[in-house]
């Protein structure tokens, strides 16, 4: 029974996951699809705007939760969808505010289940390079956690993973991830904003935008500010006689 309990929400999070990925869910969520669809969503937002942003908010905690591959997809959904309805500025911020919370509420679901599952007990039987990565990633989890979420250098569901097996605090987690993939969010959404002016012009959205100069600068300065602690600490233990 301490089993299942420890070990269920991780596998039933891998069971959905498999289940999902078997049913092609995966597959609608595209470019193909938002544009063939975009119609048919688009009268369901004049018409029921509370069930497309609940059903939006739901399939996306869903997804974010199983890790299921193409979910940026529906942070471009936001945006093409809020912005004919709320304006090329508000839409934008609104498909913003919801994918963001969408994405963290899911997160934090995986990082308890990950947290349940191979947490302490795996700590401790691992110990030491373990214990050294776990307590050099405590004296500034605030300022690592916000980096990983602010540059695309990693998946966002393994990050999800590993904060769960170091044994991050809660807090720490929600607020690190909520500030540092609003960026992310913002930019996808406002590319799904304009969508539909860059089909007429033959061209398709560029995904690796957030690598972009103009982009992935602003995003390093955060990083580096997120880092700072961290940073003076090197720096000061290089100096520190021996």
């Amino acid at each position: 029974m301490q089993h299942v309990k420890r070990f269920g929400p991780l596998a039933l999070i891998a069971l959905l996951l498999v289940f999902a990925i078997s049913m092609g869910w995966h597959k609608y969520l595209s470019l193909d699809v938002l544009t063939q669809q975009s119609a048919h969503l688009r009268l369901l937002v004049e018409t029921k705007p509370w069930l497309v942003i609940g059903c939006y908010v739901a399939i996306y905690i869903l997804a974010t939760t199983i890790a299921l591959p193409g979910a940026i997809w529906i942070t471009i959904a936001g945006g093409f969808l809020f912005g004919p309805m709320l304006g090329p500025f508000l839409g934008p911020i609104v498909a913003t505010a919801l994918a963001s919370t969408s994405a963290t509420i899911g997160a934090t679901m995986l990082f308890f289940a990950t947290r349940s599952a191979l947490g302490d007990g795996l700590r401790a039987q691992a110990g030491g390079f373990i214990d050294r990565l776990e307590k050099g990633f405590q004296e500034n989890a605030f300022g690592y956690l916000l980096t990983l979420r602010l540059l695309p250098v990693a998946p966002f569901f393994g990050i999800n993973l590993a904060a769960g097996f170091l044994g991050i605090q809660l807090r720490t987690f929600i607020l690190a991830t909520a500030i540092g993939i609003l960026p992310g969010c913002y930019v996808y959404a406002s590319l799904g904003n304009g969508i539909e002016h860059l089909l007429e012009q033959g061209q398709k959205p560029d995904l690796k935008i957030i690598y972009s100069p103009e982009i992935l600068i602003p995003l390093l300065g955060l990083a580096t500010l997120a880092l700072l602690p961290s940073i003076w600490r090197f720096v000061q233990s290089r100096l520190k006689p021996s």
